[in-house]
């Protein structure tokens, strides 16, 4: 997969972000592809999560323009955020289900927020998303009686269940263990495949996943972005930061604040 050959649906141009005396976004170019997996890579501090928050309206840039599916967002109102924000589908690390809610309920969330659907029509949904992320039936659980793994599950059947553009999974397998790990990364790739026209950007400090599930990556390091391409182009980089990074080494240029 080559991005300069597809349409570009997240487009960052010199965004620069400050907050007090540190500049974590500098002038930050970034281009995410259309119907692609996007993995964003870097070290704590480098501004993966600044980044993603800019691309959902939640933070404004000092400088530059952030342009999301043919919209300059950069100067939104409230207002045409809210709207805006439809588009969007995001699974937060540790899935932040609505402990006193059921599975349906949770999953139903996003349908009662943002459609007029009717009760029938909105079960009828959820029984088909929690059947597409495996969990068929699980509609009366409550969220204490699933695993971490279900509580997964459940989160991107919550993100999904409108029909997003864009998917955002916000470090999707931190502190996981390797099978849910596993199985998640396995999930993104499935959702993926079949949507095609969903975007999925994923933060993530994960090298493993961005070479096994990632069809583009961007590493950002001091608030640029210092590679963007295919996971073979990061295999093959003789970036001396790249191939730090890659080799969990403190020696070596990179600079850690």
């Amino acid at each position: 997969m080559n991005a300069a050959n597809d349409k570009i649906i997240i487009k960052f141009d010199k965004v620069t972000k400050i907050f007090g005396t540190f500049k974590v976004l500098d002038e930050l170019d970034l281009e995410i592809p259309e119907g692609r997996i996007t993995l964003i890579l870097g070290k704590s501090g480098e501004g993966k999560s600044v980044t993603i928050k800019h691309i959902m309206g939640l933070l404004k840039p000092n400088s530059g323009t952030v342009t999301v599916d043919g919209e300059d967002i950069t100067h939104f109102d409230e207002k045409q955020l809210r709207e805006f924000r439809k588009k969007f589908g995001m699974l937060f690390q540790q899935a932040a289900l609505f402990d006193s809610l059921s599975v349906k309920e949770n999953v139903m969330f996003p349908l009662r927020e943002h459609t007029k659907l009717s009760e029938a029509e909105m079960e009828t949904q959820v029984a088909k998303i929690l059947e597409d992320v495996g969990l068929p039936g699980l509609q009366e659980k409550m969220p204490s009686e699933l695993s971490t793994g279900e509580k997964k599950r459940v989160g991107l059947a919550r993100a999904l269940v409108h029909k997003p553009k864009i998917i955002l999974y916000d470090e999707p397998t931190t502190g996981m263990d390797p099978l849910v790990s596993d199985m998640i990364d396995k999930l993104i790739v499935e959702v993926s495949q079949r949507d095609k026209d969903l975007t999925s950007v994923v933060i993530s400090h994960d090298l493993k996943a961005a070479l096994d599930i990632a069809d583009h990556v961007v590493m950002l390091y001091k608030g640029r972005v210092q590679l963007a391409g295919t996971p073979d182009d990061f295999r093959k980089s003789s970036d001396p930061i790249i191939r730090q990074f890659f080799a969990g080494k403190v020696d070596g240029p990179m600079e850690f604040f």
